[in-house]
């Protein structure tokens, strides 16, 4: 990626969106809005102080939900370019309140609350679209309960856990663990106001709350409202303390998940939804067992499907050393349902097809190998492009030229056109590049000979 930043002959441009497409193969001019960051680009070094000391935080998309992040942020580690963004649904200064603190805390002068959005017209002579693929939505399947009992996640929610750069350091926690983890912060502050609220009354009447609040119950000090507010700002402290108490006693039983269940085809080659396989789930599935067993040699997993699909070379050798090396059992069976049992953990019920029968387990975790869905806004850019989609919402190939749509000069690779894993994602564009550069070829050959 690095790499790519740097090339003389590429334009990045990022945080960018594509509004209109005309022309033809050879000359196509394009229409991108180039959306305001509220950051200049060429100022800003990365360094990060201005997503330290923002006071905002909200819900972070990259890790899922499962962290935060600040209203001026970078959406991943490493990303090009090395800049931030400010988000203008939730930065308080750009929504009307006070606040500013990221301009001034910017060494670089890189804050610019004015910036516009800037509509760029592009000459190109050949697109190559390249827009990945959104997550199925397991709440879709009420028997898994997905959103309801919180230690049932996605595949994608999982991965980052495992992540050292995610939400828990790489540590396999469970979201029941880190709700009651992330209780605690607020109550943290709640008693330190109180306690400063507190503070003001053990100076006026020179005693502590305890002393006073003694002395209080006893019966003393009947009929003052001042010092009836003392006693009642002290019992709800005393609550606090409590409860945070309460909790921080329970942080110190939790462990991170290491009895796993692996659910396949969660949308897939599913009549309701989507019925053909996905292709990469099931490795996928075996890849993050074997990390987390990696992580933590006590994990076990066990991995429930009608089948593992593994298709690709070296592929049955790794689902074979997953399960000699890495703790795997593999349970061929349909999952029917997905219960709450005590502690918060997820109780599998399914058909063992094999003993034919009809069993339970609990488990820490349940992670859901959901579907390769088409990308949301497809529909919307298709239109732009004036491309057609196949019947799932992927854009619509021939079957001899893979990589060409119905526009000549626009092409296709990866999760776009079809579910692919990242090898023949990658095989596939450099295929859609080959492609464009015979348009690009084509084209300024006729160029010469017209000139000629």
């Amino acid at each position: 990626m690095l790499d790519v930043g740097r090339h003389p002959n590429i334009e990045l441009l990022a945080y960018s969106e594509v509004e209109n497409v005309q022309g033809q193969a050879g000359d196509f001019k394009v229409t991108v809005r180039k959306k305001a960051r509220y950051v200049e680009e060429n100022k800003c070094t990365g360094c990060g102080a201005c997503s330290e000391k923002c006071p905002t935080t909200v819900p972070d998309a990259f890790n899922e939900g499962l962290g935060t992040r600040t209203a001026v942020y970078a959406y991943f580690a490493q990303g090009i370019p090395s800049t931030r963004t400010i988000d203008p649904d939730h930065c308080r200064q750009l929504n009307g309140k006070k606040c500013g603190i990221c301009a001034k805390i910017c060494q670089a002068d890189a804050i610019n609350y004015d910036q516009k959005d800037i509509i760029m017209e592009l000459n190109v002579g050949a697109i190559i679209l390249a827009a990945g693929y959104d997550v199925f939505d397991p709440s879709l399947i009420p028997e898994y309960r997905y959103r309801e009992i919180p230690n049932v996640v996605t595949a994608i929610e999982f991965e980052r856990l495992l992540s050292a750069s995610g939400p828990t350091g790489g540590h396999v926690d469970r979201p029941s663990d880190l709700a009651v983890k992330a209780d605690i912060e607020p109550l943290e502050k709640n008693i330190k106001t109180s306690s400063r609220v507190l503070e003001k009354f053990e100076k006026k009447y020179n005693q502590t709350s305890q002393e006073f609040y003694t002395s209080y119950t006893s019966g003393q000090y009947v009929g003052d409202d001042d010092l009836k507010k003392w006693a009642d700002k002290y019992q709800d402290h005393l609550g606090i303390v409590q409860t945070l108490e309460a909790l921080k006693e329970k942080t110190k039983t939790f462990e991170p998940a290491k009895r796993l269940a692996f659910i396949q085809c969660v949308g897939s080659r599913d009549f309701r939804f989507y019925p053909f396989c996905s292709g990469y789930c099931c490795m996928h599935s075996i890849k993050e067992a074997i990390i987390a067993n990696e992580h933590e040699p006590e994990t076990t997993s066990t991995i429930f499907g009608m089948d593992i699909r593994a298709v690709g070379k070296g592929f049955e050798e790794y689902k074979v050393r997953g399960g000699n090396t890495s703790g795997i059992t593999y349970v061929r069976g349909r999952v029917a349902e997905i219960t709450e049992g005590p502690e918060h953990n997820p109780v599998v019920i399914y058909e063992d097809t094999r003993e034919r029968k009809v069993n339970s387990r609990d488990f820490d975790l349940v992670i859901l190998a959901t579907a390769c869905a088409p990308s949301k806004g497809m529909v919307e850019l298709s239109k732009i492009l004036g491309i057609a989609l196949d019947d799932y919402g992927f854009v619509k190939t021939s079957a001899l030229s893979p990589v060409d749509t119905t526009v000549s000069g626009i092409f296709v690779c990866g999760c776009a056109e079809s579910p692919m894993d990242v090898p023949e994602s990658v095989a596939q564009a450099s295929s859609a590049a080959e492609r464009a550069a015979e348009i690009i070829f084509q084209s300024n050959l006729e160029e010469e000979k017209a000139i000629a």
